[in-house]
């Protein structure tokens, strides 16, 4: 799936926090916005129950969702040994990432650091 845009779990937080740079960014994408079955996890992780869960279940339905499979798996993997110690990429980023160029999608975070085995990282917006 080309020409889609991958957002990473920061970007999803802001805009279920109503931070406007996100909800801007998100609400003017013209290309299909998908995220990864591991943002999905972190999200629910860090969800409380009640109108909170309720919003997160009703906003996961706006985008396509990746799941992982075996070559995902693979790759994550892969890049999680090369890039731990020198960009403290956690196994979830790693994921992540291997999901973005699994789907040739281009890939959306707040985070740049954390995803060295993508060439061209979109950084929507700066926090301050």
């Amino acid at each position: 799936m080309t020409d889609c845009l991958l957002i990473d779990t920061d970007v999803l937080i802001d805009y279920l926090r109503n931070r406007q740079e996100a909800v801007a960014y998100l609400e003017s994408a013209t290309e299909p916005l998908l995220i990864s079955v591991v943002t999905i996890a972190e999200l629910y992780a860090g969800v409380q129950e009640g109108s909170e869960r309720t919003k997160l279940d009703v906003f996961i339905t706006a985008f396509e969702i990746a799941s992982l499979d075996l070559a995902i798996a693979i790759v994550g993997g892969l890049h999680r040994r090369q890039y731990h110690k020198s960009h403290n990429v956690s196994l979830a980023d790693a994921l992540i990432a291997a999901t973005a160029e699994h789907h040739q999608a281009k890939f959306v975070t707040l985070n740049s650091k954390h995803f060295p085995m993508i060439k061209d990282v979109i950084v929507p917006y700066v926090k301050a």
